[in-house]
């Protein structure tokens, strides 16, 4: 049996945490050989989202120095660096992302030789309705720019559902604090000549209140991908 992270950022998600939570196949993954464990990384929630994670046995850790997916991200691969595990999984778990689908990212890795494999929204089976008109246009214009930067076939640059191996994390330097660090890791990715697969997936309709941006943040994200493509290591 191999060990398998599965790592959930969340700030203000107790509506969503435990469905998701609920939702993940336990039994298909210990039959393709892996036991797992579930970790929060909380970004200062104040709805009572890490008592539920608590409750529901899941270890919790609670960000520091600010606030930030991409801060918060970070701090976890650390953690994970720290452990024994073998792959690590992450996916927000505001019911966006479909847990159902964390084998089929695994048995890409495996099954390919991948040394980390994406969840494509935009290839896959999205909900009426769970990703906005000019969101849906933005993360196409983003893709597109980081395929044509990087000359490294993606097709969801902007997705939060992602499967690594261990040595695919410790190899990643970031310096991301918001929703940018998912276009970090590619180019990371990228320029540590990793192998980058994908599979479609599901994409539903959001469980709470959304915090993505729109212009501001594509900007942001746009900007981290110019920055990374002459520069292999972050900037501070």
């Amino acid at each position: 049996m191999r060990n398998l992270t599965i790592l959930l950022p969340a700030r203000n998600e107790v509506e969503g945490l435990g469905v998701v939570v609920d939702m993940i196949p336990t039994s298909q993954l210990e039959e393709m050989g892996w036991n797992y464990r579930i970790i929060v990384v909380d970004g200062y929630s104040t709805d009572g989202t890490a008592k539920v994670a608590q409750d529901l046995g899941i270890k919790v850790y609670g960000q520091r120095d600010g606030l930030g997916k991409g801060m918060g991200l970070r701090q976890a691969f650390s953690y994970y660096l720290e452990s024994n595990d073998d792959a690590l999984v992450m996916l927000d778990p505001d019911g966006t992302y479909d847990p159902r689908d964390i084998p089929n990212l695994l048995a890409k890795m495996d099954g390919g030789d991948y040394d980390v494999v994406i969840g494509s929204r935009l290839r896959g089976q999205m909900d009426d309705g769970a990703m906005g008109r000019i969101n849906y246009i933005g993360n196409h214009i983003l893709t597109w720019a980081a395929v044509a930067l990087y000359r490294n076939f993606v097709s969801d640059l902007c997705t939060g559902f992602w499967a690594f191996k261990r040595q695919s994390i410790a190899a990643m330097q970031l310096n991301s604090i918001s929703f940018e660090i998912e276009a970090e890791m590619y180019a990371a990715c990228s320029h540590n000549k990793m192998r980058i697969g994908e599979v479609p997936i599901r994409y539903h309709n959001r469980i709470g209140t959304a915090k993505l941006g729109s212009i501001h943040d594509g900007v942001r994200i746009f900007r981290k991908l110019f920055v990374r493509r002459f520069f292999r290591r972050p900037l501070n």
